[in-house]
């Protein structure tokens, strides 16, 4: 006993146009080599869409694209003129820088010397007005009682 599956022969029918093929239906080659007509499982082809835009109409330009391209050739000229103008003052740039330098050289150098006049002059004005304070101790023995003066001038 023959233990394949037998299946019973497909009739055979006369080939269809192509028009004549309803639709979702098409015609497939099977792996025997038959010819058959078959349902479409997967998504249907969608149908052409009605109306298509000509692909000559000129779109207009958005109105962020205008300013921008009319900005451009103003921002690269400021720019320009910019390093132009940077170039041209190099020279005094540099010449500004140094006297700004010297500057602040001068007032560090006058900030340290008025530190030292006025701590100068202060240690004479204090001098003259803090009392001198001396003390004098005397004590007899190991235990003794200890007798001082203290003077102030």
């Amino acid at each position: 006993m023959n233990t394949e599956h037998s299946h019973p022969a497909a009739p055979v029918l006369p080939a269809m146009r192509a028009e004549e093929i309803p639709p979702g239906v098409q015609e497939v080659i099977l792996p025997s080599g038959e010819r058959a007509l078959a349902y479409s499982t997967g998504p249907a082809a969608s149908p052409p869409p009605l109306h298509v835009p000509a692909p000559s109409v000129p779109q207009p330009i958005p109105a962020w694209a205008k300013s921008t391209a009319l900005l451009a050739p103003t921002v690269g000229g400021g720019i320009a003129v910019a390093a132009v103008g940077l170039s041209v003052a190099a020279p005094g740039l540099v010449a500004v820088s140094h006297v700004l330098w010297s500057a602040v050289a001068a007032i560090a150098t006058g900030g340290i010397v008025a530190a030292a006049v006025i701590g100068r002059v202060r240690a004479r004005i204090t001098a003259a007005q803090r009392p001198h304070i001396t003390q004098h101790i005397t004590a007899t023995g190991l235990f003794g009682r200890a007798n001082g003066t203290i003077n102030h001038r």
